[in-house]
């Protein structure tokens, strides 16, 4: 076709439709231009912009062109070539404002595939959501997707960065993608560089590994749970923190307690809360028997404790609040109690008019007499349904379920409330106990909680 060009090259001219003015804004153009031509491998010119030049006297404004990419990312560098403060900087480019990542993998492989990247670890926080669609596809230097589910593993979606390779092919089915020999190839790689390097960390500097689990935990035991390759390389490097902030691998663990929490069922169990101060007195409880509690506080650990349990095999977690002390670890042991069986059926009664309510199941039995007087504790089991119903959207109210343990041993139930002849008495001591115990618990607030200081004053009289 003739024209009146003068020069060699191409002009594109494109027709703009009235419903789509928006593309012929500037700042609507430039938020294209970020996400599409970002790293191209040729430099994109979009207008001009104001700069200085010169020193002193000779330094003047002057108008050059306007490059809105980077031809050469940090990611088709070698990493020999680079500083930290390079990786620092280019999170900074793909993610403005956020806080700096914990450390990165540069990816770089040609052989069986080619595959290029940096992936970053960010702190998670206990977090999961909001931390999703944060890797960018490029196929050289061309993007392509910030949505790589059937590329990276799941739990990889954690991370933070680029990939880039020719080999992955674009533009065709989930399941193509799915069967693709070289995208199993890819997921693999990266699963593994990532198990690698979280290794390297752990065995190079376990205090600083340590200190920064809180943001990994939750990483790790994502992966665990939905990688089995990586749950294979984890088991090395996963951690387990004690309410005294202390850290463990699982055999390191096991080796700590198991002379003092091996059931009679030759089981090792795992004592934990999520909510110490909460379970401050089961912990102490705990503690005087020379037991030590974990601290299993995130989102994921109901899950990540069932999947432990499995693995295992010869472990079980159990919450400090699932039972009285002397039976979260069972053991042949026999306490008998000092009350006839008439005495313990009249305790019963008393505290059936108090607390037999929906769930409630009152319970006597002999501890000894320093253990607490009357101890709300939760089934294991039932409270680990009720809780995974809540985490996943509930099929049905799942019934609360509590156990009220009478201590029949200790001296306020097996001298003072048996003995107490004056029935009203009786009650209001009983009553005292049992606020007690729903104090320990959490579960005494607003008016009841009034009414039972008033009452505690009362017993001071």
């Amino acid at each position: 076709m003739e024209n009146n060009k003068t020069e060699r090259g191409t002009d594109v001219v494109l027709h703009i439709s009235d419903d789509a003015k928006e593309y012929l804004e500037e700042h609507r153009i430039q938020q294209l231009l970020d996400k599409y031509c970002r790293f191209l491998p040729v430099s994109i010119k979009f207008g001009t912009k104001k700069d200085w030049q010169g020193e002193g006297d000779d330094r003047k404004e002057v108008e050059i062109d306007n490059i809105i990419n980077n031809n050469q990312p940090i990611w088709k560098k070698q990493p020999t070539e680079l500083t930290e403060e390079d990786y620092k900087n280019f999170y900074e480019e793909l993610h403005p404002f956020s806080q700096a990542p914990m450390f990165w993998i540069h990816l770089n492989i040609d052989y069986p595939f080619n595959l290029t990247g940096v992936l970053y670890f960010p702190k998670l926080s206990n977090t999961l959501e909001n931390q999703r669609n944060k890797i960018q596809l490029y196929s050289n230097q061309v993007y392509v997707t910030d949505d790589v589910k059937d590329i990276v593993p799941e739990f990889l979606m954690l991370l933070h960065g680029v990939i880039d390779s020719p080999d992955i092919p674009l533009n065709v089915s989930r399941s193509y993608l799915q069967a693709d020999k070289h995208v199993k190839q890819i997921t693999g790689y990266i699963t593994k560089k990532v198990a690698d390097k979280l290794n390297e960390l752990f065995n190079k500097d376990r205090a600083e590994f340590e200190a920064k689990w809180s943001d990994l935990g939750i990483f790790v035991k994502y992966g665990m749970l939905s990688d089995e390759k990586f749950h294979e390389r984890a088991t090395d490097f996963v951690l387990l923190k004690n309410i005294d902030n202390q850290h463990f691998t699982i055999e390191e663990y096991k080796e700590k307690v198991k002379a003092a929490q091996t059931d009679k069922y030759d089981k090792i169990i795992f004592l934990y809360t999520h909510q110490p101060a909460a379970h401050d007195s089961f912990i102490q409880a705990a503690r005087n028997r020379g037991y030590d509690v974990l601290l299993m506080d995130t989102v994921l650990d109901n899950h990540f404790m069932q999947h432990l349990e499995y693995k295992l095999g010869n472990v079980t977690f159990v919450r400090v609040d699932s039972d009285t002390v002397d039976n979260l670890i069972q053991k042949d042991e026999k306490i008998d109690s000092v009350l006839s069986d008439s005495e313990q059926e009249t305790v019963k009664g008393i505290f059936e008019k108090l607390a037999n309510g929906a769930g409630n199941s009152i319970v006597l039995k002999p501890l000894t007499p320093e253990d607490a007087p009357v101890v709300i504790t939760r089934p294991e089991f039932m409270r680990r349904m009720k809780e995974m119903q809540s985490m996943q959207g509930g099929w049905g109210d799942f019934p609360d379920s509590v156990n009220v343990v009478i201590n029949t041993n200790h001296p306020l139930v097996a001298q003072k409330l048996v003995r107490e002849k004056d029935a009203d008495k009786q009650t209001d001591l009983a009553r005292y106990l049992y606020d007690l115990a729903l104090l320990n618990q959490g579960m005494l607030k607003g008016a009841d909680l009034t009414t039972f200081v008033s009452r505690s004053l009362e017993f001071v009289k």
